[in-house]
């Protein structure tokens, strides 16, 4: 959808992709996200960013790191850093969903879910 330069997008609603629309809401990579409720199903309505008079998308790349055939995890210690600090990475922790600068200052590892760049 960000490289067709869509406006909105719309994702079934989990924990996860809640917590992950929550990351990147905090990360300013979308402009807003609204949960709809309707019956049984609930979906997820991301409103993407975009940048300049190209619209050139906040989000370049997304990549998933930890698959359910090969976890990835890392210590606080050993986080790696995306891009040289200029990119993202998603760590699900004890503590919820968090970027990987915020796992390094809490001193808490996990589960490495995907790089935004």
């Amino acid at each position: 959808a960000n490289l067709a330069k869509h406006q909105i997008v719309q994702i079934p609603l989990t924990k996860v992709t809640k917590s992950i629309a929550q990351v990147l809401l905090r990360e300013e990579l979308i402009n807003s996200f609204e949960e709809l409720r309707n019956g049984t199903q609930s979906s997820l309505l991301l409103s993407l960013k975009y940048t300049g008079k190209t619209r050139t998308p906040s989000i370049q790349k997304i990549q998933r790191i930890s698959k359910p055939g090969l976890r990835i995890y890392s210590g606080a210690k050993k986080m790696p850093r995306v891009l040289g600090g200029f990119g993202t990475a998603i760590i699900s922790t004890s503590n919820g969903l968090m970027t990987d600068t915020e796992a390094r200052q809490k001193n808490v590892g996990g589960e490495i879910l995907c790089y935004i760049t």
